[in-house]
């Protein structure tokens, strides 16, 4: 049997996810990676997508993250999120909703900080719906 890795993905609300797993695929600002256990230590930002984990029940297997960091060691992965939300969990046609709602809240916004604000916004709902 091959060794396990220590997964935790922690997010702001709650610590979403903490199992033995397999292998977990990052989205690190520098590009995906890998990682399995024995893995050189690492620290590196995430940028806003999709966490792949392998080894644990399948509504975990995938999860969408906005940004945040990952710590790897030889048997630990810690992924502190801003964001995390598991991607077998997301609704389509609440997505399809939201993008709408903001496109229009975009058309209509007045000020730059609003503009700024949910042009973020639409670019985060854009990027989930493209991972789903």
């Amino acid at each position: 049997m091959a060794d396990k890795l220590q997964f935790d993905l922690v997010s702001p609300e709650r610590l979403l996810l903490s199992e033995e797993v397999d292998m977990v695929t990052l989205p690190g600002s520098e590009g995906d990676f890998g990682v399995l256990f024995g893995h050189a230590p690492v620290l590196s930002t995430l940028k806003s997508g999709v966490v792949e984990v392998k080894g644990v029940e399948e509504i975990f297997s995938r999860l969408f993250v906005r940004g945040g960091f990952a710590e790897v060691n030889g048997d630990k992965v810690t992924v502190l999120a801003e964001e995390a939300t598991a991607l077998a969990e997301l609704n389509l046609e609440e997505i399809d909703h939201n993008i709408k709602n903001a496109e229009e809240d975009l058309a209509a916004a007045k000020s730059d900080e609003d503009r700024q604000r949910i042009t973020e916004s639409l670019n985060h709902l854009r990027q989930l719906r493209a991972a789903v």
